[in-house]
């Protein structure tokens, strides 16, 4: 993984664990349903962003690397990988 990628991601995965926490705390505070809901969400938007920036680091290194490699069956591979990720967003 890059670097920088790898720095960003990890101040985000940082960001998501106090934000995780917070949202435990709500609940023991019996915080409103609703206001729980919404923090959740804004996690979740959170974790796909991440995914995303996994993703484009993974593009750029292992993909464009098996892409630029003499070898089928690892290209092969790795669009397989990509399109099962694909299949699940």
């Amino acid at each position: 993984m890059k670097k920088a990628k790898k720095k960003q991601i990890i101040n985000r995965m940082n960001y998501l664990s106090g934000h995780l926490e917070g949202v435990k705390k709500m609940i023991k505070d019996d915080k409103y349903c609703i206001d729980v809901i919404l923090q959740n969400e804004a996690i979740i938007e959170a974790i796909k962003k991440v995914n995303q920036y996994i993703l484009e680091n993974h593009l750029n290194t292992c993909v464009t690397e098996a892409i630029r490699d003499k070898k089928e069956k690892e290209r092969r591979k790795k669009i397989k990988e990509l399109l099962k990720i694909f299949k699940n967003i």
